[in-house]
């Protein structure tokens, strides 16, 4: 019903900036809470940042100060504004929506495909 699709993914250097954006289409009154979500090689996947339908947003404590999370809700789309990215930031990121609790909406979450973001040093 819904699909998320993502851009922005990239080659940087250490302290760049980097932006990514998620569109979503298909039927997005199934969208709620939007979040960019990332994994590390040989690691976990793990919540970076959130926004609800009506912009507060939220963020894990390692990329606070530093990335920002925000959504137009008229294009559909969420963003991540990352500067001062750091080796520790390369990961595969992901965004994914939660569904809203319209019985068509399934109960499912959304997942984009990822992009690569690889800082170096």
């Amino acid at each position: 019903q819904v699909q998320l699709v993502q851009s922005g993914g990239g080659l940087v250097q250490a302290g760049d900036s980097l932006r990514l954006s998620c569109e979503a289409s298909g039927d997005t009154m199934c969208v709620s809470t939007m979040a960019w979500n990332r994994q590390r090689p040989g690691e976990e996947r793990e919540l970076v940042a959130t926004i609800t339908s009506d912009g507060n947003s939220g963020y894990v404590d390692s990329v606070k100060g530093r990335f920002t999370i925000s959504r137009d809700n008229a294009k559909n789309t969420v963003y991540l504004q990352m500067h001062s990215l750091k080796p520790e930031d390369t990961a595969v990121y992901y965004c994914n929506a939660d569904p809203t609790a319209l019985p068509r909406c399934g109960g499912a979450h959304y997942w984009g495909k990822g992009t690569l973001v690889t800082v170096s040093s």
